[in-house]
């Protein structure tokens, strides 16, 4: 059975979505605040997130920003109301993979819900390029069967680029996803993690094969 964490603190809405995913054979976990929604994402690790986006407290985008910053690769939905600017560059720089607008049908939710864990149901939590292996979970890299030690921005910045194969990421973007605003680094950290990621990660990291630089916007990652 699949879980799925919902983030809202619309009671009737939240109990509701929970109703819903119950008669379809998902177990819902209901939350009505940011800050334990965050917590309940990192421990228990559901297959699915649905998270309001304007919540008071930690709001919905802080929450998107602060998953990726800790690594989490979990889907996530956001559910926005109507009037909310959302489009897919701003949908990336919080770290969210699809939203929903308010008021929304239970037919148009499960089917997001259902596309959106059939893409991911795809995507291993082991991936690899070259001769390079990497596990999710377990926060591992091994390169031709040797484990290589990364930092944890290092990897939470790769699991990013695994994440998003081939699009051209802004640096902003990166340091958003992968750093969070409220961190305060600005663009050439992502310029000198990537270098490091090339020379722990590329065969020749002077002519790299997978982190690419994208010039005048950032980088593409090809695996």
């Amino acid at each position: 059975m699949q879980t799925i964490l919902v983030i809202d603190d619309d009671d009737g809405l939240r109990d509701t979505i929970g109703l819903m995913l119950e008669n379809e054979g998902y177990r819902p976990l209901l939350v009505a605040d940011g800050a334990t929604g965050l917590d309940t994402a990192l421990s228990v690790k559901p297959d699915l997130i649905l998270v309001d986006l304007r919540m008071p407290g930690l709001s919905g985008v802080e929450v998107c920003k602060r998953l990726r910053a800790k690594g989490s690769v979990t889907p996530v939905i956001v559910l926005s109301a109507m009037g909310d600017e959302l489009d897919k560059v701003l949908l990336l720089e919080i770290g969210a993979d699809d939203y929903v607008v308010k008021p929304f049908g239970t037919r148009e939710l499960l089917a997001r819900i259902r596309a959106l864990l059939r893409r991911t149901g795809q995507t291993a939590a082991k991936l690899g390029f070259g001769d390079v292996e990497i596990d999710l979970d377990q926060r591992q890299v091994r390169r031709a069967g040797a484990e290589i030690r990364l930092t944890k921005a290092e990897f939470n910045l790769l699991a990013f680029f695994v994440q998003n194969p081939g699009k051209a990421l802004s640096r902003d973007v990166i340091l958003n996803s992968v750093w969070g605003y409220e961190s305060f680094p600005n663009t050439r950290t992502v310029d000198a993690h990537v270098v490091r990621l090339r020379q722990k990660l590329e065969r020749d990291s002077e002519t790299p094969r997978h982190f690419l630089t994208v010039f005048g916007v950032g980088y593409r990652f090809l695996p």
